[in-house]
């Protein structure tokens, strides 16, 4: 029977609750953000007493569904004040499954200045002593947390830009080879750092595991959902091969990879850090350039990078990330890419937020732009909490207004990535429209904008492209409900059997008779409670546009402006 483990910082106790009945049929995304709706005041300060922070699973997670091993983490989030849930790879969302854990909710700070942990267990939650690990980066946590408890632990843990809330921090998730995954984005890891927890500790021995009430039928439901992923040219080939960074050539081509702080959709360097040149360096090096960031993924577009010398420096290396340090901060050295990347892992900063953030920081001239060992130094000025460290962790938006930047983009405070919203109009819908500030997760039109998955809608046209991303939310926001990794929908836009078989497999595994007008209307109420907590903290519709230099500045090569009007962006929400 699976429970609800509560936190309470402020008294430093823990209880387990009887799920309610009306939070059975949810997972993920849609459990976290009812959770934060109904229990955290939406006027609150996301740093104070009243804001709350919530793991769960997945609806799928610890089941044998290939990629179903992501975890949502929910909060009032203090980079963009809207709610947010950021999901993740690694190990904890299948062992909180597996140990029967439908949610963990803390709440609360704690009344004197001391560091804790959490220690879970089958049997609930325990909260411990962990000043010793204040100020320790995510991987002297894991490794010392690995020392201490075996190496089966999973952890859950923040950097020292979480401790010193910053608005970018993220929080870590160990993955299976002790490295780290992220919840990256909205500043979740200072929500953690308010409440004084630095890490979480995971035991799932004798953990009674996921019950399936009709085990054939999730077979034959499986291995048609794995077959659908695999036979898919997108999540059974490119990716595979070349990891998310396949999209660098494909976006420079497209002119929509967003260079010199989005003043250029081309990038003269793109050659030095494509996916093709990755792939080849990794190989060279004798690194991995196929890996699973979660147990069960079939997809394998994670890889290991090493140095020269052989020795690791980052996991998980993703387009969006080099991206942004590469085309966006007009930095053409990878290995230099990578070792910000690995700082940033260890610090527990976001990787895109902060790669959008130099960017700006670049053009108020803090350095220039290119300078790729200058992004690394500032990266330890922002570790160690200096004073420039602390305006540049507090995100773009942070940064542009010290510094007096009018090119700062920023929907709802949160860096835009990687996708250029002028010449790519259907993730701009997405980017302000979104609940969560500009992400591209959230509606990914540029499956059918770019690569053509689902249909084709052309970029450069604003004809279909409201539609095209309030559809991809909808379906987006039911899926990061199930525990399944985003790019399930390749396969599910493109293959008929694909989508059917995830409907079965959630049947089987509930003994129910979802169709797929239930999980329509589950995506469509899940966006909705979302609206409604962002309204009643203060949003309205304007705050649903783009910076308005998308407007005047066109961008090369197409030399086109965003044009929608905001009738036509506000017409999103006719659902």
């Amino acid at each position: 029977m699976d429970k609800i483990f509560r936190v309470d910082m402020s008294k430093l106790t823990t209880s387990i609750e009887d799920v309610p009945a009306k939070w059975a049929g949810l997972g993920g995304r849609a459990l976290t953000s009812t959770i934060v709706a109904e229990e955290v005041v939406p006027t609150c300060h996301p740093l104070g007493p009243n804001n709350k922070l919530v793991f769960a699973p997945g609806l799928l997670s610890g089941t044998a569904a290939a990629n179903s091993g992501r975890m949502s983490c929910g909060a009032k989030s203090p980079l963009t004040g809207t709610i947010k849930e950021s999901n993740a790879g690694g190990t904890s969302a299948q062992q909180f499954a597996r140990m029967g854990i439908k949610a963990l909710i803390i709440e609360g700070l704690p009344k004197d200045d001391k560091w804790y942990g959490l220690h879970l267990t089958k049997d609930g939650a325990t909260i411990v002593a962990a000043d010793d690990l204040a100020g320790k980066g995510n991987f002297a946590v894991i490794e010392a947390l690995e020392a201490k408890l075996g190496k089966k632990t999973g952890v859950v843990t923040i950097g020292p830009a979480g401790e010193m809330k910053m608005a970018m921090a993220n929080i870590s998730v160990k993955d299976p080879d002790s490295k780290i995954r992220s919840h990256g984005r909205g500043g979740l890891g200072a929500v953690m750092g308010s409440k004084k927890i630095k890490y979480i500790s995971i035991d799932s021995e004798g953990a009674p595991g996921v019950t399936v009430a009709d085990p054939e039928k999730f077979k034959q439901a499986a291995r048609t959902f794995a077959k659908a992923l695999l036979d898919h040219p997108v999540s059974g080939e490119g990716l595979p091969t070349y990891g998310t960074n396949v999209l660098v050539n494909i976006l420079h081509e497209a002119g929509g990879l967003p260079t010199r702080n989005f003043t250029l959709g081309q990038f003269d360097g793109h050659d030095k850090i494509c996916g093709e040149t990755m792939h080849d360096t990794i190989v060279k090096r004798g690194g991995k350039p196929k890996h699973g960031c979660h147990a069960g993924c079939i997809i394998q577009c994670s890889q290991v990078y090493l140095n020269e010398q052989g020795k690791y420096v980052t996991s998980g290396f993703e387009y969006e990330t080099i991206w942004g340090m590469g085309a966006n901060c007009c930095i053409d050295n990878l290995d230099d890419i990578a070792e910000a990347d690995n700082i940033m892992d260890d610090i527990g900063v976001d990787s895109i937020e902060s790669a959008v953030m130099f960017g700006v920081a670049m053009e108020a001239g803090i350095l220039p732009f290119g300078d790729g060992k200058g992004v690394i130094r500032l990266l330890g000025e922002i570790g160690k909490g200096t004073a420039l460290g602390r305006i540049l962790g507090g995100g773009t938006g942070h940064v542009g207004k010290a510094y007096g930047v009018t090119r700062v983009p920023v929907v709802k405070n949160q860096g835009i990535p990687a996708y250029d919203p002028r010449s790519v109009k259907g993730i701009g819908i997405t980017y302000a429209t979104s609940t969560m500030g500009a992400d591209h997760t959230a509606g990914y039109t540029i499956a059918t904008n770019i690569l053509n998955v689902g249909g084709y809608v052309d970029p450069l046209k604003k004809d279909g492209q409201v539609e095209l991303s309030r559809n991809l939310q909808i379906a987006t926001a039911a899926v990061d409900s199930t525990g399944m990794c985003i790019f399930v929908a390749f396969p599910a836009l493109d293959i008929p059997e694909c989508l059917p078989a995830l409907i079965d497999m959630i049947n089987a595994r509930f003994g129910i008779n979802l169709t797929g007008d239930d999980v329509t209307n589950l995506g469509k109420s899940i966006l909705k409670i979302e609206r409604q907590f962002n309204i009643e903290a203060g949003f309205t519709n304007k705050d649903d546009r783009l910076p308005e230099f998308f407007n005047f500045e066109p961008v090369p090569p197409h030399n086109v402006v965003w044009d929608f009007s905001d009738e036509e962006i506000d017409a999103f929400w006719n659902f």
